[in-house]
């Protein structure tokens, strides 16, 4: 195992999003594009969303289940075009095999930081 310090650690910004979209990435069985909300606001005060691209497809076929849930993501990676579609985050799961995501245990408001 490869320790990381704790400042390094405090660099991950971790928080909860909720999927408002999702939709199969073209021409991949296993991905799926999806729109994020973290509670962000535009400059007129609309809700903005942050698309993830995450590999969970296959194991999600019905994976218009998803939307509405609560999810943890990693916001602070640098973003990655993965398939010609960008990327900014990564969610969190747990799991060999069919991932199992880390929830929330009651509902919270999109954005909240894990600490």
């Amino acid at each position: 195992m490869e320790y990381v310090s704790y400042e390094e650690f405090k660099k991950m910004d971790i928080r909860v999003g909720t999927v408002r979209v999702v939709e199969p990435v073209p021409e991949s069985d296993k991905l799926l594009r999806c729109e994020i909300d973290f509670g962000d606001k535009n400059e007129e005060g609309f809700s903005m969303t942050r698309q993830i691209v995450s590999g969970i497809r296959e194991y999600y076929p019905e994976y218009e289940q998803l939307v509405g849930k609560q999810l943890l993501y990693i916001v602070n990676l640098e973003p990655r075009t993965i398939r010609g579609v960008e990327s900014n985050g990564m969610l969190m799961a747990v799991g060999e095999g069919a991932p199992t995501f880390l929830v929330p245990e009651q509902q919270v408001v999109s954005g909240a930081r894990v600490r």
